[in-house]
């Protein structure tokens, strides 16, 4: 058959990047969002999102990408994503009046016997409950992933797909599509496939705590975390590309919308959650390590201290500062001045009332007491530790990923401090 003509509907985060992966795949996309300001600037060329690699593909395929405010583009389209980031509020719960709404306005213009796909993440029941013919309507897992989005679009693991019945075949205008990416595609019934993508970051979530209550211990007997990564790595049980590096909690978003939902759906089913708890409480208090780390080794015993912070998205390569451990810091810091640096994000003034902002790393900790990296920023793995060390009045490094060389630090004089290392 010739190729489908897809259609995205939300411009945010996941929907962009899908959409100009769907285009470099060879496709003609639709991509609608009711927002007139939103879709001005992507017609102008300005992405809303910071994403590597995103600006040369968007530009690559630009021809291939209609960018509208009128629904009734849609009805050209073979296959409908709806694909709005789903927001959710500090206790991880979603609210999705928005996409439901986004769902009505295009289910009124599409074809009928168009395909409509909800790729956004909801929760388990929630496509089965939509007023839409269950022949024409799936679920299918997102792989987004901040900062890795573009790579994670174009080249997935595999395709989840939740069906009405996953033992009849896939539309052809759908599996079309799917096909161009080359990947194992796995239907399911739909709330399979909605828990599916929940079950996968729960078994990050208990990773990444896992690995963070071990390099917690490793701080206080001596041991260096990063000398047993590689034996976990090794073991075919665990794997080379397990989430095993030690952190400040989880944040983002996602994962803790994961967790509320599996806690609100054990609450309602008298199913046991105590574990998923767990991680939460361990989540939380990790969040604090930097805060604990900064009170015992400067706040504790400095006067006025100046404090410079490297890094404020709540990972690399991306503009979030969702549950950002750097935010969370600096708001705990109201006393004291604050210098700061990110290379995208810029420094907000709620935060905190004596923030300012630095053009470059350097800068930022010039006359400061201590400096803390809170984002491992590729380029932080750059900075001149001589230059660092004369920049700094008082000689303080907290560099919970280890972006800078220990021994380094140590030779210039450095207090070094990072996850998993006494």
């Amino acid at each position: 058959m010739t190729k489908p003509v897809i259609g995205f509907a939300g411009m945010t985060h996941l929907g962009l990047n899908s959409a100009v992966a769907s285009a470099e795949r060879g496709f003609d996309v639709i991509c609608f969002d009711p927002d007139a300001t939103r879709i001005g600037a992507l017609n102008a060329g300005e992405l809303p999102v910071v994403e590597p690699d995103l600006p040369d593909m968007f530009a690559r395929r630009r021809a291939q990408l209609t960018f509208t405010t009128d629904p009734g583009m849609l009805k050209a389209c073979d296959v409908i994503y709806v694909a709005p980031d789903v927001p959710t509020d500090d206790k991880g719960t979603s609210d999705l009046g928005p996409i439901r709404g986004l769902i009505d306005r295009v289910g009124e213009a599409m074809a009928p016997a168009a395909i409509l796909v909800i790729l956004s993440q909801v929760p388990p029941g929630f496509t089965r409950g939509l007023r839409r013919s269950l022949a024409t309507r799936y679920y299918q897992v997102e792989t987004l992933i901040f900062g890795r989005a573009i790579e994670r679009a174009m080249y997935p693991e595999r395709f989840i797909v939740g069906c009405a019945d996953p033992a009849v075949p896939l539309p052809p205008s759908l599996a079309t599509y799917l096909a161009a990416f080359e990947c194992p595609i796995l239907p399911m019934r739909y709330e399979s496939a909605e828990l599916c993508k929940i079950s996968i970051n729960m078994v990050l979530v208990a990773q990444v705590t896992c690995a963070n209550t071990i390099a917690e211990l490793c701080e206080n007997i001596g041991a260096d975390y990063g000398e047993i990564v590689p034996a976990l790595r090794l073991d075919r049980r665990i794997g080379a590309y397990a989430y095993i590096s030690p952190g400040m909690g989880i944040s983002g978003g996602n994962l803790e919308r994961d967790l509320a939902t599996f806690n609100n759906f054990g609450d309602a089913l008298g199913t046991s959650t105590g574990v998923v708890r767990a991680w939460q409480h361990n989540s939380g208090y990790r969040r604090n390590w930097a805060l604990r780390t900064l009170h015992t080794a400067v706040l504790c015993h400095a006067t006025d201290p100046v404090i410079a912070v490297l890094g404020l998205a709540y990972k690399e390569n991306t503009d979030s500062v969702k549950n950002s451990p750097a935010v969370a810091l600096i708001e705990a810091l109201l006393p004291f001045s604050i210098q700061a640096y990110d290379p995208v994000v810029a420094p907000r003034a709620q935060w905190h009332p004596a923030l300012t902002a630095s053009a470059d790393p350097i800068a930022a900790c010039a006359g400061a007491d201590v400096v803390l990296i809170m984002t491992p920023w590729p380029e932080f793995r750059t900075i001149d530790i001589g230059s660092l060390a004369k920049s700094l009045r008082g000689k303080v490094v907290i560099d919970p990923y280890g972006m800078l060389d220990r021994r380094a630090a140590l030779a210039a004089g450095l207090e070094y401090h990072k996850l998993g290392v006494s």
